[in-house]
């Protein structure tokens, strides 16, 4: 179910399929590549409580897996226009704070 920001109600019912479709909706084929980063997400949100802004998220994918992915070219090729933004709604979490 979503919100009326089209975020997930319930974190709990996220799955791959629905990140899917939403990404559809947005012009984006999910690949491995883009899964291991909504997963990344999630458990930052999962650790910290709260979706993450891009230079949070960017330390905590280096962290676990490694910092050619953490770059910020990488995230907007995947998840061009606003990345945090974009895995945060994929990934099924709460808009990050400081996005507009």
């Amino acid at each position: 179910m979503m919100n009326s920001k089209n975020h997930l109600e319930k974190l709990a019912s996220w799955n791959e399929t629905i990140a899917k479709k939403n990404a559809l909706k947005e012009d984006i084929y999910l690949t491995n590549e883009h899964i291991e980063i909504l997963m990344e997400a999630r458990l930052f949100f999962n650790d910290y409580g709260f979706s993450p802004s891009i230079r949070p998220l960017c330390k905590y994918i280096a962290r676990d897996l490694g910092s050619h992915k953490a770059s910020g070219i990488y995230l907007n090729k995947l998840f061009p226009g606003s990345p945090a933004r974009e895995i945060s709604f994929l990934a099924g979490l709460p808009k990050p704070k400081n996005c507009i």
